[in-house]
């Protein structure tokens, strides 16, 4: 049953490819490939939900359906109240998509000059238009660089105009496409606090992949995991956490070098000098406990917990770990 704050609703929804391959010197044979496999998800108006897999695990081909671009094959999706291939040019009003590894903007043109252009794409009022221009100008710092032509851009700077032109509009619903792909890390810092303050200010309903899993870390409180088409994985951060992340890490300085200690309940995996890695449960014992049992076998000078990274649990749900 789809929810009253739904704006996105897919309900197995499907997408099937057909190739030929060659198979002699004439001889052509047909292979389906199904590149998204009966996926169902709800996105709630204002959720910032992280969409992840591996490569060719159908994220882009979910983009694709979502912003009518590509037809499924089979099943229903709608976005803002409309079927995406059907009200293709409604739809545009209502969404912003931004492909990190393909440009909207216009190459030989001022940044400038492609925002007020945009203007007369969407039909926005001019007075909007002007606030939301300096709005995100500021947000984005991109004061400037308006004056300055796309080409001559860096990448960063490009994919801060990329994101701007996607919401000039004041779409409801935003979809990154690998947004901070081949960004330096202050650009993506500056990306991400961008969409950060997007999100709570304008209440902008974001569906972000990406191979990056800070983005995630940082935008998202939901992430659904895509492999081989199909959804492995819906649910906020902190549940992925508590069921596939259960090992943490308890990293101690000694006082002096010593040899693995011997530790109930933790388990030594890495040594150099007077710092010792100890792995343990967080269903058997807090950090607290951990550090506690350590101290009571060696005199600890320093010490720091690390949880498990995302990167690393994704991992082992693919691999069939967890």
């Amino acid at each position: 049953m789809t929810s009253a704050d739904a704006v996105i609703t897919t309900v197995g929804l499907e997408k099937t490819f057909t190739i030929r391959r060659k198979t002699g010197r004439i001889r052509r044979a047909r292979t389906e490939v199904h590149a998204v496999s009966g996926v169902s998800v709800e996105v709630r108006r204002g959720e910032m939900v992280g969409y992840i897999g591996p490569n060719g695990a159908g994220k882009s081909t979910t983009i694709k359906m979502l912003s009518g671009i590509l037809q499924p094959s089979r099943g229903s999706v709608t976005v803002a109240g409309m079927v995406p291939i059907e009200q293709r040019r409604a739809l545009a009003r209502k969404i912003g998509v931004v492909f990190g590894q393909r440009s909207t903007l216009w190459w030989d043109l001022p940044l400038g000059e492609t925002f007020d252009l945009l203007r007369h794409v969407y039909r926005v009022d001019p007075g909007r238009h002007r606030a939301n221009v300096a709005w995100y100008t500021d947000l984005l710092d991109l004061g400037p660089l308006l004056a300055v032509p796309v080409r001559q851009l860096s990448l960063g700077q490009r994919m801060r105009g990329e994101i701007t032109a996607a919401l000039l509009h004041d779409p409801e619903v935003l979809f990154l496409d690998e947004p901070t792909i081949g960004l330096d890390v202050i650009s993506k810092h500056a990306v991400r606090k961008a969409l950060a303050a997007m999100n709570e200010e304008r209440g902008v309903t974001v569906v972000l992949t990406t191979h990056d899993l800070a983005d995630v870390e940082e935008l998202c409180s939901r992430l659904v995991i895509i492999d081989h088409g199909r959804v492995i994985f819906d649910g906020p951060l902190e549940r992925l956490m508590a069921v596939h992340g259960d090992q943490r890490t308890l990293v101690v300085e000694l006082d002096r070098v010593q040899t693995a200690l011997d530790v109930p309940g933790l388990d030594v995996f890495r040594v150099e000098g007077p710092r010792q890695w100890l792995r343990f449960s967080r269903r058997e014992m807090t950090a607290a406990d951990a550090f506690s049992a350590a101290s009571a076998v060696a005199k600890i000078r320093d010490l720091t917990i690390e949880e498990p990274e995302i990167e690393e649990i994704v991992r082992r749900i693919y691999a069939g770990e967890s």
